[in-house]
């Protein structure tokens, strides 16, 4: 919801603009001077209308010393000595628009809707510059294999919609890449993006990066705080491992997807925000419901639209493409030449199983192509494909601390087959000797968990 701060001496006018703005949604605070506004620090206004003849200091005054103060806001400045000279003057201070007495209703309302929306198209760019000055390629999906072909087709409907969309798969898949295609291919894609990583946040201090804040709601809050999803308002918000979620947010998360309302952090106003949200998740959602960890209902209403991605070995067709891409693009920010790969270091490449996914092959090439002497990359480039994924007691120490204990051995069990399958060079008999099981069994394994 839009705060408006109204600085009027005459009170008939001032309860009047006030009355006028509340009817229409938005949060109105009322002074009747310049130093009554400026001593108060407990509203932060997104647009300030003030009379010109104010006692004490004038209406031009305040919006200077509130310019410095909040230098994205809005202003107004309305009088009944209408003039060139004064509008210039009021410009040159910082104030967005002019109004001069007697003015209607409608006329009020035509600039205010225009200058709340300047008002958040600026701060969702102030808030997005390094992503907008991205390259709007990074967000296109690469790879002709069947599989992506299947995604490329259902996220292009999906982008069209303004349905939730719930994206799966392991780590490394690409799924904040999709939820940007999704973005930037949907009739929001002038407003903000904006991503959120549930898992790297304590759970109060997300709420609060989600929801906003009011001054004062907990030790070291000086100020208000909108939250994501108020920045978000006309675009779109993604929430990354969404099956980190604490019990207390997601109760406020459903709250956002089925009313559509936000209440900050200490606040007791709720705020209508118009949001589409975009989740991801590499945690199996329906296991988490069934254990009681996951809401049931939460989960649906994320699951509106479901979009799986296939890990690297799934999709090993696409390999020579996402090369490709990745080398052209890590010679232009490495300010090196064209760089290739030649045949032998290309079918390394295509052998290796990729635990870590696309991420692990954009690591690889990056490291080969800083090192690489040449224009060419070798397998003499290649040594580390095994050290860029972690070790066996890597992955160990990697492992869920909670969690049953079927689901932590077999999590520990499919460790050990990759660990395996690497030092015998992916010969299966090798492996499975290695490993103390029969080859038949190995195979079982190797299918049961999707690492063939």
């Amino acid at each position: 919801m839009s705060q408006i701060l109204i600085v009027e001496d005459d009170r008939t006018i001032r309860e009047a603009i006030g009355v006028i703005l509340t009817k229409e949604g938005y949060a109105v605070a009322t002074c009747a001077s310049a130093e009554e506004a400026l001593a108060s620090d407990s509203f932060e206004p997104d647009l300030l209308i003030t009379d010109y003849r104010l006692p004490g200091k004038n209406g031009i005054e305040l919006v200077g010393f509130c310019k410095e103060r909040l230098p994205l806001l809005e202003s107004i400045v309305i009088t009944a000595f209408g003039s060139i000279d004064l509008a210039v003057e009021a410009v040159k201070k910082g104030a967005s628009d002019f109004l001069t007495k007697p003015f209607s209703p409608d006329e009020l309302l035509i600039k205010v809707h225009q200058l709340l929306q300047l008002h958040q198209t600026r701060e969702q760019k102030e808030y997005l510059l390094e992503e907008i000055r991205k390259d709007f390629s990074d967000y296109e999906i690469i790879g002709d294999s069947e599989e992506m072909k299947k995604i490329y087709s259902l996220v292009s409907k999906v982008a069209r919609s303004e349905s939730t969309v719930l994206i799966q798969g392991e780590s490394g898949t690409g799924k904040e890449l999709i939820a940007r295609f999704i973005h930037f291919h949907s009739r929001r894609n002038q407003g903000a993006f904006i991503k959120v990583n549930c898992a790297a946040l304590a759970e109060g201090i997300l709420e609060s990066e989600l929801f906003g804040h009011e001054k004062g709601a907990f030790t070291g809050s000086i100020r208000q705080r909108k939250g994501r999803f108020e920045l978000a308002d006309g675009g779109t918000i993604f929430l990354d491992e969404i099956g980190d979620l604490a019990p207390s947010v997601q109760v406020k998360l459903l709250r956002v997807l089925q009313e559509g309302e936000v209440e900050r952090v200490g606040g007791e106003q709720t705020f209508r925000v118009n949001v589409r949200v975009l989740t991801a998740t590499n945690h199996d959602l329906v296991s988490m419901v069934q254990k009681g960890v996951f809401r049931e209902d939460l989960y649906y209403r994320l699951n509106v639209i479901p979009v799986l991605l296939p890990p690297l070995r799934k999709r090993k067709e696409d390999i020579p493409e996402l090369v490709h891409f990745f080398l052209n693009r890590l010679a232009r920010e490495n300010n090196k030449k064209k760089i290739s790969l030649d045949k032998e270091a290309l079918q390394a490449l295509l052998d290796y199983p990729w635990p870590g996914n696309i991420r692990e092959l954009e690591n690889v090439l990056e490291r080969a192509v800083v090192l690489c002497d040449s224009d060419r990359i070798t397998l003499n480039e290649l040594p580390f494909i095994q050290e860029t994924s972690p070790t066996l007691e890597q992955r160990k120490q990697l492992l869920p601390l909670r969690g049953n204990l079927d689901d932590r051995l077999a999590e520990l069990e499919k460790l050990l087959l990759v660990e395996a399958m690497q030092e015998a060079k992916g010969i299966k008999t090798r492996a499975a000797r290695a490993l103390g099981i029969k080859t038949s069994t190995l195979y079982y394994k190797l299918e049961k968990y999707g690492l063939i």
